[in-house]
């Protein structure tokens, strides 16, 4: 079989989509190897991914037009190098479809992330709302199979776009391989002294922007005097409030932020950490919290989402508007460390529902099943 995905984010995105896409074709293509997975990249990208196997080829815009109209490409033009290429099946890993592939014959499965630009409208520009919407919805109509990240998501598609459930298929997204490595003491101590990380501290990973509260973070951990707090993420204009909270309670010695820690790095962040805390609002998966507990570290996230699908039974779980909770469930772990072992250890135990042969188990037989 021959089965092409939209590379794009594989290519030139190294977050949340981009690891995302990077992942599945990685699964796929290392517990799969029988078949061909060709990635159709509209142009060269910054991110140096390499095929995990032979049986991987990338795809750039055929003609010398085309590969000048490289947007345009992959929204309308590509269709007709995927029909040329005797493509088997049609995988969009991030939101969309392109134009027509409806009209080609050939089956299309799609990943829909998240619906937040329609639950929380606030965060987005009028304009990016219209695309996403536009982009989404035809994906979601055109589509013969839809995968959601969560049941969150999945809900959201039937809420919003009307989609019925039988089409909708929920693969929860795992993690890099390198959170499924033991971890490597030499590794932590190298990193400890590199970015003169505390003996204890409490970790928190994701965009630093208003969505992901880290304001309420930042103001939970005041009142513990020995707390410290390490965050990793890219830098928005929110930090304008972080560093104003940060002066205003006197916590300049006790927070370190850091904008970009490679992926081979990160997981050592993790695994060093006495906690995890992840007080967004709102998100389609909450990937960060399966890499914490990959990484036997106990999780604190927010209620309501999709945060208990991610971090199961025994992580715990507040309010993201009740900053003196967070506060005292914080506390709480950090003065307990038999605790924090018993739910490191039974986070690890349920994170085996994201292990690499879980996932890909059910994404191929959901490929499989559009055959």
């Amino acid at each position: 079989m021959k089965i092409g995905f939209d590379a794009k984010r594989v290519f030139h995105n190294d977050t949340g989509l981009g690891n995302y896409s990077r992942d599945t074709v990685r699964l796929l293509s290392t517990h799969y190897t029988e078949n061909n997975y060709i990635l159709y990249n509209p142009k060269p990208g910054r991110i140096a991914f390499k095929p995990p196997s032979d049986n991987t080829h990338v795809r750039y815009p055929d003609s010398f037009f085309h590969r000048h109209v490289s947007s345009y490409w992959r929204y309308r033009l590509m269709v007709s190098q995927l029909v040329k290429d005797r493509i088997d099946i049609y995988f969009g890993l991030s939101n969309e479809l392109p134009k027509g592939i409806e009209k080609t014959g050939i089956p299309s499965l799609v990943t829909i992330h998240d619906l937040i630009f329609l639950r929380y409208p606030h965060y987005y520009k009028p304009i990016d709302r219209m695309i996403y919407k536009h982009k989404f919805h035809n994906a979601c109509l055109n589509a013969r199979k839809i995968i959601a990240i969560s049941e969150q998501t999945k809900n959201d598609i039937i809420h919003f776009f009307k989609i019925p459930e039988h089409k909708i298929k929920v693969i929860y997204q795992g993690c890099h391989e390198w959170f499924q490595k033991p971890p490597s003491v030499d590794l932590h101590n190298k990193i400890r002294k590199k970015y003169n990380l505390p003996n204890r501290y409490i970790l928190n990973v994701g965009r630093i922007e208003e969505r992901k509260n880290t304001l309420s973070l930042i103001r939970a951990i005041q009142p513990i005097g020995d707390a410290r707090l390490v965050i990793v993420g890219r830098k928005t204009s929110y930090m304008d409030k972080i560093e104003n909270d940060i002066e205003k309670y006197g916590l300049r010695n006790r927070v370190q932020i850091f904008d970009r820690i490679t992926m081979h790095e990160l997981p050592a962040f993790y695994q060093m950490a006495d906690i995890f805390v992840y007080p967004s609002f709102f998100e389609g998966f909450g990937i960060p919290i399966v890499e914490a507990l990959f990484s036997k570290t106990p999780v604190i996230s927010s209620t309501g989402s999709c945060f208990s699908e991610a971090g199961g039974p025994d992580s715990r779980y507040v309010s993201p508007e009740d900053t003196p909770a967070l506060t005292s469930t914080i506390r709480e772990l950090w003065n307990d460390a038999s605790l924090r072992e018993k739910m490191a250890q039974n986070g690890y135990d349920y994170a085996s529902k994201f292990k690499d042969t879980a996932v890909a188990r059910e994404l191929y037989s959901t490929i499989e099943s559009l055959t």
